[in-house]
């Protein structure tokens, strides 16, 4: 049998999207959670240029950064494919996986990190990046269909981090209102048994980023 392993911390986003996709394959493994304050021997040996995580041991053989992670998953267990066999609708998933972490991750943390009129023109941003994921639902349940998959996976951060983006600063990101697909597309992604049975505790998420916000506003002042 395979050997599987998963070095994760508990609150990471983007570990969280190589444990669904692990899930949503039925792959067994082991969890290894670290301290980044205080990274394992075997952290640094598994991914010794950037020292972070995800990393998933296959074998004794290491994969970093969760994208890659993510298609060496779907090339090495075939069964419950999470990219179409069209090659067209496989580029687009890689498309919005990257428009995600590139342009709507970060305009959402330059809001959620900044306050007054600077967390404003943040928040015109994201909406502005946001509205594209919204056109990109119409006509779909999930980004690939009916059906969870790569892009989607890449996405679910936005079901659970943003509402508590939210709960922490009150600004408000992603309404039925204003985006109606979208909403509706983090209903459907978050009640699916396997992605809701491993989302982190809510209240240790607000703890925890309620933190951050409040070292990265006071890094602000003394620049």
């Amino acid at each position: 049998m395979a050997e599987v392993k998963l070095f994760r911390t508990w609150s990471s986003p983007f570990a969280l999207r190589i444990v669904w996709a692990l899930k949503l394959k039925d792959v067994q493994y082991d969890t290894i959670f670290e301290d980044l304050s205080n990274k394992s021997p075997l952290l640094l040996q598994y991914n010794p240029v950037h020292k972070k995580v995800p990393v998933l041991v296959h074998n004794g053989k290491s994969v970093a950064e969760s994208f890659v992670i993510l298609e060496y998953i779907e090339e090495t267990w075939k069964h419950n494919p999470l990219l179409s066999e069209d090659p067209h609708e496989r580029a687009a998933a890689r498309f919005w996986a990257k428009f995600g972490d590139e342009k709507v991750l970060t305009s959402i943390w330059e809001a959620f990190i900044s306050e007054g009129e600077k967390q404003e023109e943040g928040i015109v941003k994201a909406k502005e990046n946001l509205k594209y994921l919204e056109g990109e639902l119409n006509g779909k349940k999930f980004f690939g269909g009916e059906q969870i998959g790569f892009a989607d996976i890449a996405l679910g951060w936005l079901t659970e981090y943003v509402d508590v983006f939210e709960e922490v600063t009150s600004m408000k990101l992603i309404t039925e209102g204003e985006l109606p697909l979208l909403s509706e597309w983090k209903k459907s992604f978050a009640d699916a048994p396997i992605i809701k049975e491993n989302f982190p505790p809510r209240d240790k998420l607000v703890t925890k980023f309620q933190a951050l916000r409040e070292t990265n506003l006071l890094k602000n002042v003394t620049k």
